[in-house]
């Protein structure tokens, strides 16, 4: 197996434990990595030794304090900057509030924070990743751009109509196109760096909070970031 090769591997193990809902068995992240189990523990003693995975008593695989040290560094002035605005949407809307960034090609979810005082709130972790053809956040990333500058970068991923309304709107809304029963409204972050970024909420499909309610929270909520970024 090539130096290359065994990077790859570890970086998909790291993913899968990372997306995972539970601690995992070697088993369970043998099979996902479609390895050998002898090869995923290998891997695992590797990244034991660097405190980025631990097992607990029971075995089972979980993410370890190395990462958070790593994580630290990403994006570190957007997250300082939006971790008290997301603190405030989440504990006044209560809904989970996440700031997610166009990387690579996908909607990854930078940070999040939930609620603390309601058993409703749609989970929502940092590191979860999906296409930017689906979900509000994409949608708002997206109107950071007009269709022939998003052409112009040959994305794989069309310039969805939503995206014009958002424009002119300030806001995106979706519902049930990431997860079923799940709706989401987001608002796009100017001049937030390199990485075009964009501050949303999730919430169930049959919540009866008003819309306008959410999008004026939001929207000054990423006044306030892009403010503190300035």
């Amino acid at each position: 197996m090539t130096a290359a090769q065994t990077l790859s591997r570890g970086i998909r193990m790291l993913e899968i434990v990372a997306d995972a809902p539970r601690p995992l068995s070697i088993a369970e992240v043998s099979e996902a990595m479609e390895v050998h189990r002898s090869v995923a523990y290998r891997i695992l003693r590797t990244l034991e030794e660097h405190r980025l995975l631990r097992r607990d008593d029971a075995g089972k695989i979980r993410t370890a304090s190395g990462l958070a040290v790593l994580a630290r560094s990403v994006q570190r002035d957007l997250q300082t900057a939006a971790i008290p605005e997301l603190n405030r949407l989440a504990n006044e809307l209560s809904m989970t509030a996440f700031i997610a960034v166009w990387e690579q090609g996908l909607c990854t979810t930078l940070q999040s924070v939930e609620p603390m005082h309601s058993q409703r709130a749609i989970v929502h972790r940092p590191g979860s990743r999906h296409g930017m053809d689906v979900g509000a956040p994409g949608i708002a990333i997206q109107s950071l751009y007009t269709q022939a500058q998003w052409e112009s970068m040959e994305s794989t991923v069309a310039y969805r109509e939503a995206a014009r309304a958002a424009r002119i709107d300030g806001y995106a809304s979706s519902e049930d196109e990431v997860i079923q029963g799940v709706s989401s409204i987001a608002v796009p972050l100017p001049a937030t760096g390199p990485i075009p970024a964009a501050i949303a909420v999730v919430f169930a499909s049959n919540a009866q909070d008003p819309h306008e309610k959410i999008v004026r929270a939001l929207k000054e909520a990423a006044l306030n970031i892009s403010d503190e970024l300035s």
